[in-house]
């Protein structure tokens, strides 16, 4: 049974092997020369190229292990028997520059102000109080300022910085003395010291034009004007036009006005510098200028003072009180006399403005009027103001402008309640201020006007005809455009 077995293995494998070579029959017909058999023929042994390329790489392989691992080996045995030689480093004397210890500046801990912003209704006693410190400190920041009006007359939105140290002791005090310069009060020396740094201020010039199809705020609006700056163009030329009832579709303006900036920041809207209004079909300018004596007003092309030479009234009031009159029951006194001015009621400490420029001529006590102050505008017109509760920073014999802050309303003198009493007198005698025909202002001097037309008008009036000129071209497009 084995033997059966074993000869049908050999006959598969036989045919296998058959059957492999007939499917490869080139490869072994090309190779058939390297038989080595013993059964083969015993003709004389020929090599072929492929056997002496064989031949050549076997013995070249030979030769190089022969020479390159007997080399390689003793290299190896050679670094592993010979002892490391530690690296030598060189130490070489450098001269230390000496330094002076004067030179030195110690290191100053950097010290953490605190902001504060005013707020509507706040007084400097409050911001200090908050700030858990005391009258005593609110004393020494005045002193130490030197009487800077910026303790005195505080606005929402002004900033204060304060330096307050970890025992809450007051150390300095920081603020604006005005837009261009920051001041910093130092408490934390043997004396206050207050040193100053230059802001950079700048202002920045804007044209708009408006058409009024609505409104004056509309048109300013669509002009890129803020609020602010049309009531400064309203404030301008409020002796010219009546904006509630004069205006009409179609008036037009174009306005050269400047922003504030300090240090690259909007700090404030700054004012008119040029503007034309066309009310109605009539034509008013205003240009800003100086005058000889420091005073920037509005004049016209001309030279005509765009401000009354006096105010009517010179008080933000709540009601007249008196009117002028020959005779009058006096309600202290309890007998006739004459009211020779008006009696303006007004909430104590509003602000009591010049009626118009002028030299004070008096200011203080005068019986019955309390605190008074008289202010000579000409050879012929004064004003006269009393019942003051406190007088402004000003002497006898100084300039005031019109508008200018003189007073606050009070009740000081013979008087029932706080309200200002005004007169209004040509060659010392009183006239009724509600009456009374106001003169004209006078225009500029033939030299101011002169400069005036030269340094102002000219450049500015090239801007707004220059502006005119470009909205008519847009307007000619535009018709030309519409009809194609």
């Amino acid at each position: 049974m084995g033997d059966v077995n074993s000869g049908a293995h050999s006959t598969r494998k036989q045919a296998i092997r058959r059957k492999a070579q007939r499917r490869h029959s080139h490869f072994y017909d090309s190779r058939a020369h390297w038989s080595f058999s013993r059964n083969a023929s015993a003709e004389p042994l020929s090599w072929t190229r492929e056997r002496w390329i064989l031949a050549g790489t076997a013995f070249l392989l030979v030769i190089l292990s022969a020479l390159v691992i007997p080399a390689w080996a003793g290299a190896m045995k050679k670094q592993s028997l010979t002892p490391a030689i530690p690296a030598v480093h060189a130490v070489v004397p450098l001269a230390v520059p000496k330094i002076d210890p004067a030179s030195i500046k110690p290191v100053v801990p950097e010290e953490t102000w605190q902001t504060v912003q005013v707020q509507p209704g706040q007084t400097l006693a409050d911001i200090f109080i908050a700030q858990g410190l005391s009258m005593t400190d609110l004393q020494h920041v005045i002193d130490g300022a030197g009487g800077t009006k910026v303790f005195h007359q505080i606005k929402p939105g002004q900033e204060f910085q304060f330096l307050i140290d970890g025992d809450h002791l007051l150390k300095g005090v920081r603020f604006d003395q005005d837009e261009a310069t920051i001041a910093t009060l130092r408490l934390d020396g043997a004396a206050p010291q207050l040193t100053t740094q230059q802001r950079d201020v700048q202002r920045r010039e804007h044209i708009a034009h408006g058409l009024i199809d609505s409104s004056l705020f509309g048109a300013a609006s669509k002009a890129g004007m803020s609020n602010a700056m049309v009531l400064k163009l309203a404030e301008v030329f409020k002796f010219d036009i009546d904006f509630v009832q004069d205006l009409r579709v179609g008036d037009n303006f174009t306005v050269i006005y400047d922003d504030v900036y300090s240090d690259g920041a909007f700090l404030r809207e700054g004012d008119i510098v040029a503007a034309e209004f066309v009310n109605q079909g009539k034509r008013y300018t205003a240009y800003r200028f100086k005058n000889s004596d420091g005073k920037v007003s509005y004049f016209s092309e001309e030279g005509r003072p765009l401000t009354g030479s006096f105010l009517r009234i010179p008080v933000d009031f709540t009601r007249i009180s008196s009117q002028f009159s020959a005779g009058r029951m006096h309600p202290i006194l309890g007998k006739m006399r004459a009211h020779k001015g008006v009696d303006y009621a007004a909430p104590s400490g509003t602000p009591i403005h010049a009626a118009g420029d002028g030299v004070v001529k008096f200011r203080g006590w005068m019986n019955g009027y309390g605190n008074f102050v008289v202010i000579q505008h000409n050879a012929t017109i004064s004003t006269a103001y009393g019942h003051m509760s406190r007088f402004a920073n000003l002497r006898v014999g100084q300039r005031v402008s019109q508008g200018s802050t003189i007073g606050y309303v009070g009740m000081t003198g013979l008087a029932t309640g706080p309200h200002l009493h005004y007169e209004f007198r040509v060659n010392n005698m009183q006239r009724d201020p509600q009456t009374v025909t106001l003169p004209k202002p006078e225009p500029l001097p033939a030299a101011q006007l002169a400069k005036f037309k030269k340094e102002v008008v000219g450049p500015q009036l090239a801007r707004l005809n220059q502006v005119d000129n470009n909205i008519k071209l847009a307007r000619n497009d535009a018709g030309q455009h519409s009809a194609d």
